[in-house]
Parts: C-alpha cells; sequence; structure tokens
C-alpha cells in the first residue's frame, strides 16, 4: 500500500455562526496549519479505514479516510479530474463553524 501525508493547509472561523449557534466551548481542536501525519496502514488486525494517523483529530480524520484507504490503495483521479495531481485530494474537516481544509497527497517515502 500507499503512504499518504496529510497536512493541515487552511482554516476558516465563522465568529457569526459561532457566536448565533455555537454553545461556549474552551478547546476546540488541536489541529493547526502546517502540521503534518502520514497515513502508512501497516496493522493487519486492524481495518484499514480505522488506523488513524497518530494526533490527528478522530473527527477529522472520519471526514477524510474514505479519500486516505482510496489513495493508499493506489486509487485516485477522484471525480474525473478533481485535482491537478490525480493522486490527491483536498478534504476539509466537518466542523461547521471552523473548518480545516487538508490536503492529502501519496508520497515515495
Amino acid at each position: 500500500m500507499n503512504k499518504v501525508r496529510i497536512t493541515a493547509m487552511r482554516q476558516t472561523v465563522y465568529k457569526d455562526l459561532m457566536e448565533k449557534y455555537e454553545n461556549p466551548i474552551q478547546h476546540a481542536c488541536d489541529v493547526r496549519v502546517g502540521q503534518q501525519w502520514v497515513f502508512n496502514p501497516t496493522l493487519d488486525d486492524v481495518p484499514v479505514d480505522e488506523q488513524c494517523p497518530e494526533g490527528l483529530c478522530p473527527s477529522a480524520w472520519h471526514s477524510m479516510k474514505e479519500f486516505a484507504v482510496a489513495l493508499a490503495k493506489g486509487e485516485g483521479n477522484f471525480y474525473d479530474g478533481w485535482m491537478q495531481n490525480p493522486m490527491s485530494a483536498m478534504i476539509s474537516c466537518n466542523d461547521g463553524f471552523r473548518p480545516l481544509s487538508f490536503y492529502l497527497e501519496v508520497i515515495d517515502d
């Protein structure tokens, strides 16, 4: 299987939506722009889509795991040419108040 690098690229914060709909919280997310993880599915006793890279937000992983698994299996070219690099994807986490975009790409390491 291929290794897939996951890079936190950009975060948007919708303060107006937070003020209107979100309950006040002290801590929302530990992920910071520029952080990277490598998805390297190697555990035989754990299903591939459950092998979240250590330190990556589990909720963000849930949003991207289908793409990461497909890339690891050598699949790509999602949506008939969506990405310039067919072995990559740009995926956002499912936090509607402060979504973070992640770039997933197959690497040769």
